[in-house]
């Protein structure tokens, strides 16, 4: 058994308050359940510090970019450190939305249709006909993103900030009405589907995703089994197609609205989700029988390289 876990945390993401909760969460857990752990906040200096603390494993509760994207995954190749979740390539290729859209849809996956486009170009005029979304191609936590409505004249002017923060260039895709849907996979093995909802009827934004009380899960999702268990097979096909491992989660839209499409989505697959106790992946495992320490505990052992 691994003794010593490094816990990658912080990081120099748009995400590193969501991914300091995430690591807390997680060490305290891999503590609960036996092994010696190390939070290490991970700055440009990681590979110096991992290199002279040499943990058995390295517990990846990193989220954004340089943690999800593949960039901490090479240190760890590098340095010859096992480490949880994706490996380079899967990590890489998820959090490019566009390209792991092409990657998907290539294998059967329904996706929204969409265009990449540079913010300015987003900003100037409609690239679609509303309603549609403006999504930066690789960050996630809904940071960046924008829905058009049916009746705005003109795309969000904040596109055009000086002090823009996040991509220079944005996927732009038709907006899928009804439900937003959660299905994990652990290893080989889709977990439950949960139904989220933004607590004051909106959309699922940042607030309403680490707000206390932000949204409400509905877990198992209330809609008809042969579409509960297609999104469990559509979420285990992402996880195939991009050569994920471990534990991913992929996203869903379903507009079973009266008078609908019935069109039923991937929006995207996230290879580095929330990690806190409450979060969507230990909520489905706990679903499942498993406890927040045993889903950690796992992730552990299922830790590797060349993933």
């Amino acid at each position: 058994m691994a003794q010593h876990i490094a816990v990658l945390m912080g990081g120099l993401s748009a995400e590193r308050e969501v991914s300091l909760n995430s690591g807390a969460a997680c060490a305290k857990a891999l503590e609960s359940v036996g092994y010696r752990v190390t939070p290490v906040d991970a700055g440009h200096d990681l590979a110096q510090v991992l290199a002279a603390l040499k943990p058995d494993v390295a517990f990846n509760a990193l989220h954004g970019r340089y943690g999800e994207d593949g960039v901490v995954q090479g240190i760890l190749e590098m340095l010859r450190i096992p480490y949880t979740h994706s490996g380079v390539l899967a990590s890489a290729l998820a959090m490019q939305k566009d390209r792991a859209k092409d990657v998907m849809k290539a294998a059967g996956i329904p996706v929204a249709h969409g265009v990449t486009v540079s913010r300015f170009e987003a900003a100037k005029s409609h690239v679609l006909p509303p309603p549609y979304v403006i999504k930066p191609v690789a960050e996630g936590s809904s940071v960046g993103v924008f829905i058009v409505k049916a009746d705005q004249a003109h795309p969000p002017q904040e596109l055009t900030r000086p002090d823009w923060p996040y991509a220079e260039k944005m996927l732009v895709e038709a907006f899928v009405a009804g439900r937003e849907l959660t299905c994990a996979v652990m290893g080989d093995k889709a977990l439950g589907v949960i139904d989220i909802r933004a607590t004051d009827g909106g959309w699922y934004d940042y607030d309403a995703k680490y707000a206390k009380g932000g949204s409400i899960h509905v877990l198992p999702a209330k809609i008809k089994p042969n579409i509960y268990q297609r999104i469990q097979e559509l979420a285990l096909g992402a996880h195939k197609a991009l050569g994920c491992r471990g534990v991913s989660r992929a996203d869903f839209r379903y507009d079973d609205l009266p008078g609908g499409t019935g069109e039923l989505i991937v929006m995207e697959v996230n290879t580095q989700p929330g990690m806190t106790e409450t979060s969507l992946v230990p909520e489905l495992a706990a679903y499942a029988g498993l406890s927040f320490g045993e889903l950690v505990k796992w992730m552990v052992e299922d830790a590797s390289l060349d993933r």
